[in-house]
């Protein structure tokens, strides 16, 4: 089979494109459930069956048996970012730790750090609780620089990291020797190394989580379509559920509801996958145990070795289309494809002969202000979390924990976390919006053009201008 750096557009035509994800392909598409038979009422009822939805339907019906928890799921539970995502069970925060700290100070940030870093690991105890093997490996994460400002930018995380605290001590800058030891990228410098992170088959452990709380008795109606969220009130295609309590977990497909289309911005981010890796590939490249990876880029990389050798690697494509659309199938461009697989060449020479199996993409969800927001208005009853930016898989377990929490009405050292009752203001209107997002990609896309071409000694002064104006 002739390769991507051989023959881009041959290569592209014969790599399965969309289809949900390479995560499902190698697994099966789940049969879908049975969609909501008509009006019905309940305790509480979950807008979208993805990782938010799950684990705070999960958490409430273990504390509180007797309630009754129905879930609305368009497609099919994981449909979107939950089972389609890098694998990467990080404790990486989602969003700006200052904006944080603006309204809980220094403490609360810590307290953030910490509950999210228990997360990983109480989410690995969740799967071996339930047996789902989800091929989970928690060897930690590497962030690798491959030009002297990336460099710079990982020696200055490595402060910030102290400036938190909250177990800086685990984080270690490793020189390239030491990187080498562990995996061999082309041109880099040196990376970050910490230990708060896991490899996990994201469809699965999906799957797993949803069987789970079927177990428990929560309700999942698929092939439901909801429009219109109100309180008490949420009104589908197949019928009308009502209930004291509505969570919205739509993430990245919050502005398919009524009246949400400004709130967060659904940002496409796009994955490829080799083929399995021969023995004589792996020799050259090592990453013979389970670390994540990613970069020190501003238009950034993530990527796993999977449990049968083969590399995922993602990053953005075309980040965000107009009017806040969707590409439910999954389908990615094939510049995109191209993009994706040039960095994985440039990366790990070796694999340049390797085929890419599969391509995909998704969207995940975008605050104005890039932060994660967790929210109950206990006169309403309307509740919902998300803008996890791509730090979703961790993220969402704490989040649910958290929500259900907030709907028990107890008050708790995850309650009082600074991300809970966050107001953000909406994204702007169009074109503004789309204007905007463009003009942000094109900047750090260009200053990371730069920065390797004339291997700028700090970061470029265009990637600095687009912090400034989109607050990253």
């Amino acid at each position: 089979m002739t390769s991507i750096k051989h023959d881009s557009r041959q290569a592209e035509r014969a790599i399965p494109n969309g289809g949900v994800s390479f995560w499902y392909s190698s697994t099966e598409i789940p049969a879908y459930r049975a969609p909501l038979p008509g009006d019905l009422e309940a305790d509480i009822c979950i807008v979208g069956a993805g990782f938010t939805g799950l684990w705070t339907a999960y958490y409430l019906k273990r504390e509180q048996p007797d309630l009754r928890i129905v879930i609305l799921e368009k497609e099919f539970a994981g449909f979107g970012a939950s089972g389609r995502n890098g694998g990467w069970l990080s404790s990486e925060l989602a969003g700006s730790r200052s904006a944080y700290a603006s309204t809980h100070g220094h403490q609360g940030v810590v307290d953030l750090l910490r509950a999210m870093r228990g997360a990983v690991d109480e989410v690995i105890e969740v799967a071996r609780a339930e047996n789902i093997d989800a091929d989970i490996v928690k060897d930690g994460l590497l962030h690798v620089a491959r030009n002297s400002a990336q460099l710079g930018r990982l020696q200055e995380s490595l402060e910030y990291e102290k400036l938190w605290g909250a177990g800086a001590d685990d984080f270690v800058l490793l020189s390239r020797a030491e990187l080498d030891a562990r995996i061999v990228v082309e041109g880099s410098r040196g990376a970050t190394y910490s230990p708060h992170c896991a490899r996990v088959q994201p469809a699965k452990l999906v799957r797993g989580l949803a069987a789970a709380v079927e177990r428990l008795g929560v309700s999942i109606y698929e092939q439901t379509t909801v429009r219109e969220i109100k309180p008490q009130t949420v009104h589908s295609d197949r019928g009308i559920v009502r209930a004291p309590i509505v969570l919205r977990c739509l993430e990245g497909f919050t502005p398919s509801i009524e009246g949400e289309r400004r709130t967060w911005l659904p940002m496409n981010s796009s994955m490829i996958i080799t083929d399995p890796l021969p023995e004589s590939v792996m020799s050259q490249i090592g990453w013979a145990s389970g670390e994540l990876l990613g970069d020190a880029a501003h238009a950034y990389m993530y990527a796993q070795r999977t449990a049968d050798n083969r590399i995922a690697l993602g990053g953005r494509g075309i980040p965000y289309r107009y009017g806040s659309r969707t590409d439910d199938n999954g389908e990615t461009q094939g510049w995109t494809i191209r993009a994706l697989t040039d960095l994985l060449h440039g990366m790990f020479p070796a694999a340049s002969d390797v085929p890419i199996a599969q391509a995909w993409s998704g969207v995940l969800g975008v605050p104005r202000d890039w932060c994660a927001t967790i929210e109950l208005d206990q006169e309403t009853g309307l509740g919902t979390a998300g803008g996890y930016v791509g730090s979703g898989l961790t993220t969402t377990n704490l989040a649910g924990r958290t929500l259900a929490d907030l709907v028990l009405r107890r008050d708790t050292e995850l309650t009082r976390l600074p991300w809970v009752g966050r107001r953000v203001r909406p994204w702007e209107p169009e074109p503004l919006r789309w204007l905007g997002v463009q003009a942000m990609y094109t900047l750090y896309r260009e200053a990371d053009r730069r920065e390797y071409e004339r291997d700028l000694p700090g970061t470029s002064k265009i990637a600095r201008f687009a912090n400034k104006i989109t607050g990253r």
